[in-house]
């Protein structure tokens, strides 16, 4: 390798490192200033429970019905179920969730988790712009 091709090589890491070092310090928080503010709507048979904002702050909703309990912990701006007293237990294999449209489901108890966007955040679904 000649002297060039070893400063050409240099630069361009150089550069590579410049761009991808902030990243790995802090991209999480600026993650998190620009989230979609969620809601969690909770059906129990069909009928709302219970609407909650996902915080940041820890938040546990107990859910108790003639089918049963459920236990969902509200945190870190998601919602995760954390117990269930079902049968089969598979409501709880969904694990946190924090992203728009995504939902929790127990069927033996009739329990549904959905995730939406609040007016406050830009909707992703929405017509940006129409051309002619």
């Amino acid at each position: 390798m000649k002297r060039g091709d070893m400063v050409l090589i240099s630069v361009l890491l150089v550069a590579a490192l410049i761009f991808l070092v902030p990243r790995w310090l802090g991209g999480s928080e600026s993650e998190k200033n620009h989230k979609i503010p969620l809601t969690a709507t909770i059906t129990v048979d069909g009928q709302l429970y219970k609407t909650v904002e996902l915080t940041e702050e820890e938040q546990i909703i107990e859910i108790k019905t003639d089918h049963g309990l459920n236990i969902l912990k509200v945190h870190d701006y998601g919602i995760e179920m954390i117990e269930a007293d079902c049968p089969d237990k598979v409501c709880l294999s969904f694990g946190f969730v924090d992203k728009k449209n995504q939902s929790i489901v127990c069927l033996p108890h009739k329990v549904l988790v959905e995730l939406e966007g609040t007016s406050g955040g830009v909707d992703q679904d929405e017509t940006d712009a129409v051309v002619n």
